[in-house]
């Protein structure tokens, strides 16, 4: 979705990353038993802490699977998450990647992550560089509002890069702060030797499936309202927009490769042309993103961007 000033969400994690079963058992407690997560038993029925009660219904809704304003599942989240949906267990990896996608474009409710994956562009960084950066970032953006404290932009800016890095724990650490995220798994920020910085690098992501793509860029077609987007805007965030290259940390050549490749993935649905000397990727039908989903698990394992 769109960046919007006006609203921007920090901390709401209760400083939890998010850990795998956390989206399921979420998910399916709040459709067996409405309001689950303002309920007594909460606890009980998750088997977690009353903070991590929170922070799961936050990742909910940070990753689209709850409606923010109704607080029911949405259509996706019953396509994914349901007991009978298409990866309620977070089992194939292209759930993850659109989960990633989600969640870094959820400007809303997820602005650090939104700021990190289509703003930041430094390739290798240093924790409090991150969050020196935020904090920038966000005296640049509120004017006339009252900012976040500088420790919940600390907390933001450090759990960035712990759910997408592999944990390198020793036998001090407690083990509940060495559990990886299932973000952790595409290796999208890597830790460097040493444990004091980390890259986030263009690259070839041979891994992310055609359907996942699709999908992402059928929302930016929504998001932008038009028939018609130049390539370049695909690559680059550009007018408080997400970009794809940017979210999935791609090179420009595996982006174009990859738009080139998902116009064969459904035919009929995009087309890449010239117009006035510059590429742009068409909509040619309007069929929902969710489609896309759809096809890779119809075809489990799908293909491969």
């Amino acid at each position: 979705m769109i960046f919007n000033p006006d609203k921007m969400a920090f901390g709401r994690h209760e400083t939890f990353a998010l850990r795998y079963g956390w989206l399921s058992k979420g998910f399916q407690a709040m459709v067996e038993k409405k309001g689950i997560f303002e309920s007594d038993d909460a606890t009980v029925r998750l088997g977690v802490g009353k903070n991590m009660v929170a922070a799961i219904k936050y990742w909910l809704r940070a990753c689209r699977m709850i409606d923010p304003v109704e607080n029911i599942p949405t259509d996706l989240g019953n396509e994914l998450l349901s007991v009978d949906g298409f990866d309620p267990y977070l089992e194939d990896e292209a759930t993850i990647w659109l989960l990633h996608w989600l969640l870094a474009t959820n400007a809303e409710l997820a602005t650090s992550w939104y700021w990190f994956f289509n703003r930041f562009h430094k390739p290798e960084f240093a924790g409090q560089e991150l969050a020196t950066a935020l904090t920038d970032f966000v005296n640049d953006q509120i004017i006339n509002k009252k900012k976040p404290s500088s420790g919940t932009l600390k907390n933001d800016a450090l759990l960035i890069p712990r759910m997408y890095t592999q944990s390198k724990g020793n036998t001090r650490t407690p083990i509940e702060e060495v559990l990886d995220s299932p973000f952790a798994l595409l290796k999208l920020i890597t830790q460097n030797s040493g444990g004091r910085s980390y890259q986030s690098r263009p690259s070839s992501r041979l891994d992310l499936p055609l359907g996942v793509l699709g999908f992402a860029v059928r929302e930016m077609f929504e998001m932008k309202n038009t028939s018609a987007i130049p390539i370049e805007d695909f690559m680059y965030s550009k007018d408080n927009y997400p970009a794809i290259g940017s979210v999935f940390r791609l090179t420009e050549s595996d982006l174009i490769s990859k738009l080139e490749r998902l116009v064969e993935y459904i035919p009929g649905i995009f087309d890449i042309r010239d117009t006035a000397g510059q590429h742009q990727l068409y909509l040619s039908d309007n069929i929902d993103a969710i489609e896309f989903i759809i096809e890779h698990y119809r075809f489990r394992g799908g293909i491969a961007a």
